[in-house]
Formats: structure tokens, C-alpha cells, sequence
């Protein structure tokens, strides 16, 4: 049997979410979106203590309300509500600031209520869609190219990463590690495929 076959199926994670005595799913959820979460609360404006409360409040209001959750309904994507559960933490901080500590406001023409997003301080960072899209993107590769390295030996994940992470010539890894030009193309084949197979895995599992 394909070792692919014992992956996760679509939208399984959510599911499993469900029931708080997963441990092992809600902890993997942890490890796989809590670097995301704490990035963009820094990206904010955040500090670094506020950014980890936002962390942990954002984990909370999932675990709260992920019973009522329906993949395809109203709320969209399990991605874009995590989104947007973020953005109404990160809000939260904000309004815990004293006064004096809290950011000017920017001016806007837009009178009209929003449900996507609530207005803070930093609206502007906050509305940059295209960034929250990046940072998404690249905390999934992050974990996904974790994953991985335990899949694969030493060897071949180091040729991996000096040549397609660190962009070192692919004579140079061979030289470097001491070994044939060919195995260098062939780990940067193998660990692409599977790097390629887990991002998709995770993409699908909060789609």
C-alpha cells in the first residue's frame, strides 16, 4: 500500500478538530498554524507578548467554535474564518492598549460596516489581502518542508535544501557533501515530489 494512502483525506483535520480529546490533531494544528498566526499579529504592530496572547486566543475561539463549523457554508473556508478569527484577536489587542499607547488612527472615506474585517489601528497592514496571502503560503512550505525532512535521510534532504533552498549550484552541493552530480538532481526530484504532495495535503485539509 502507497504510504500516501495513510494521509489525511479532505477536510479530515476539521473534523477531527471536533473532538477536544484529539490531543494528537489539535496539537498538530498547533504546530502547523501557530507560526502564521504569530507572524502576522507582528506584522501588525503587535509586540511580541501581545502576538503570543494572540496565539493563544485565536487556538481558544477555534476550539470553541469549531463544533459549529460546516465546510462550504456561509463563513466560506476554514482558512479565510481562521483568517478572519485572527483579525478580530490581533483587534482585540489593540483595544486593550491605553490610550496613549495606541496607534493614530488613519482617516477613511469608507463610512459603510464591514463584516470582513473590524477597523484597528493598523488597518492598513491588516487589509494588505496579498500579504496575509504570502505569509500564508509560506508558513504552509515552512511545515510542509518540516514534515518532509523526517521522510527522507539526512543526505538526501541536505543536497535538497544547499541546492533549491539556499540556491548553491548543484556542482558545489556535490563537491560540498561529496557526492555525484546525478544525486544531486535526484534528491532535488524526490524531495520536490513529496514537498510538492504535503503542501497540497495541507492546503486541502483547511481549504
Amino acid at each position: 500500500m502507497n504510504r500516501d494512502d495513510f494521509l489525511p483525506t479532505r477536510h479530515s483535520l476539521i473534523n477531527r478538530l471536533k473532538n477536544w480529546d484529539d490531543q494528537a490533531s489539535w496539537q498538530d494544528f498547533f504546530n502547523t498554524y501557530w507560526k502564521f498566526i504569530y507572524g502576522v499579529a507582528l506584522k501588525a504592530g503587535l509586540s511580541d507578548a501581545e502576538a503570543q496572547d494572540v496565539v493563544q486566543e485565536t487556538i481558544i475561539t477555534v476550539s470553541k467554535k469549531i463544533e459549529d463549523f460546516k465546510v462550504g457554508s456561509e463563513r466560506g473556508s476554514f482558512k479565510a474564518w481562521l483568517t478572519h478569527t485572527t483579525r478580530w484577536r490581533i483587534a482585540d489587542q489593540f483595544r486593550k492598549r491605553s490610550p496613549a499607547s495606541r496607534p493614530i488612527e488613519r482617516p477613511s472615506d469608507d463610512t459603510a460596516r464591514t463584516s470582513t474585517i473590524e477597523r484597528v489601528p493598523d488597518a492598513a497592514s491588516l487589509e494588505a489581502e496579498e500579504t496575509w496571502e504570502k505569509d500564508w503560503e509560506q508558513n504552509l512550505l515552512e511545515v510542509a518542508l518540516e514534515k518532509v525532512q523526517h521522510r527522507v535521510d539526512s543526505d538526501t534532504f541536505q543536497m535538497f535544501y544547499l541546492h533549491m533552498i539556499k540556491q548553491w549550484p548543484a556542482t558545489k552541493v556535490a563537491t560540498t557533501v561529496g557526492a555525484k552530480l546525478p544525486q544531486v538532481y535526484f534528491a532535488k526530484y524526490k524531495v520536490s515530489r513529496l514537498l510538492k504532495r504535503e503542501v497540497e495535503r495541507l492546503k486541502k485539509e483547511l481549504i
